[in-house]
């Protein structure tokens, strides 16, 4: 069966010189040889702040100013998104930082005699741990939802699984190929990863088993030609956008009812977490994540704190006495578990009588 080519309608031509000026620069972009990805998120963000600037009659390069960009950043700090909710200073911050690059560029190539974001100071990012970590149960729980005597079922079981043994982005998944798998030996290798960077990790045996179900029962039947070899392909046979497979994983994380919300990556931070738990080296999860700092690493050392738990419990002195005639106990009046427990009790019944 032939691959159905849908042609893409031609971009329209720019509706202001700021606007081409954006185009230049997204141009220069890509001769540097950066991701169409992060080319694709720079025009979404550079074009908030041209549409704005037409908002308000500003068409031209060189009628942006200092005080015209910090009239933006406030714009950003006050907006509100359909829900009410302000826009998040992460998100501030990566609609401004495109802002910085863009104008440094024309500057340097002489568009405009002096670059006016230069000194426009970035909201400051928060500190933040991933808002939800899986345990083993309730990833054995997700991994069960798939129906697996159906074709579609075993595809999305083998995906949830690969990305559960190998923590890998979710573009990397849908990048992968058939010839990046060595399931023999237990490794694939992840091609022009984050920051156009190769790297071999390794991919567990369950893993490996169901990917391979897959190739030999159900790929062959989604496949179209021409065939480019790419893994994972959607009902069309074709590799699956972003957004599909987001909302394809984040369908079973919601269908486990484990009261815990996310898609791809939440199998990352709990695969990351969970080989932390059980006594990995937070280098070998560094190779594993593809991270180029160790830094970023480090957040999973914030969220694992299954050893501090257990040093807590061992040597904090206000600990509770399981039984009050436990064996080594030091306190002078231990006082047993289950008192506590009946005491909380009784309290509960006396505020429902009242």
């Amino acid at each position: 069966m032939a691959r159905i080519v849908r042609k893409r309608k031609p971009d329209p031509p720019p509706a202001t010189p700021l606007a081409a000026a954006m185009e230049k620069h997204l141009d220069a972009l890509r001769a540097q040889n950066y991701s169409p990805y992060t080319v694709k998120n720079r025009r979404v963000h550079l074009g908030y702040f041209v549409q704005w600037c037409r908002d308000r009659g500003i068409t031209e390069p060189t009628e942006v100013t200092r005080p015209i960009l910090e009239h933006y950043q406030r714009h950003l700090f006050q907006y509100r998104k359909k829900n009410g909710e302000a826009l998040s200073f992460r998100s501030q911050h990566a609609r401004l930082m495109p802002l910085r690059v863009w104008f440094r560029w024309l500057a340097r190539q002489h568009y405009l005699l002096h670059n006016p974001a230069s000194e426009i100071e970035l909201p400051r990012l928060e500190h933040r741990l991933p808002k939800h970590v899986l345990s083993v149960p309730e990833m054995e729980q997700v991994l069960a939802q798939p129906a697996i005597h159906d074709p579609l079922g075993l595809r999305d079981r083998a995906m949830l699984e690969t990305l559960y043994s190998t923590g890998m982005r979710r573009m990397e998944l849908i990048h992968l190929k058939i010839y990046d798998l060595d399931t023999d030996r237990g490794m694939l290798t992840i091609r022009q990863g984050k920051g156009k960077k190769d790297r071999v990790i390794p991919i567990g045996d369950r893993a490996a088993a169901w990917v391979e179900k897959y190739l030999r029962e159900v790929r062959p039947n989604l496949v179209t030609e021409p065939d480019d070899r790419t893994v994972f392909l959607s009902n069309a046979g074709e590799p699956f956008c972003l957004d599909h497979l987001s909302n394809l994983v984040r369908d079973y994380v919601d269908a486990a009812n484990i009261g815990k919300r996310g898609a791809c990556h939440l199998f990352r931070h709990s695969m990351a977490t969970l080989m932390l738990e059980n006594g990995a080296d937070i280098r070998f999860i560094q190779q594993m994540l593809g991270h180029a700092d160790l830094n970023t690493t480090q957040i999973y050392t914030h969220v694992s704190i299954r050893k501090l738990k257990e040093i807590h419990t061992a040597t904090h002195p206000a600990k509770l006495q399981r039984k009050s005639s436990e064996k080594g106990a030091t306190a002078a009046n231990p006082v047993p578990l289950e008192s506590l427990r009946h005491e909380a009790n009784k309290d509960r019944e006396d505020d429902a009588d009242e």
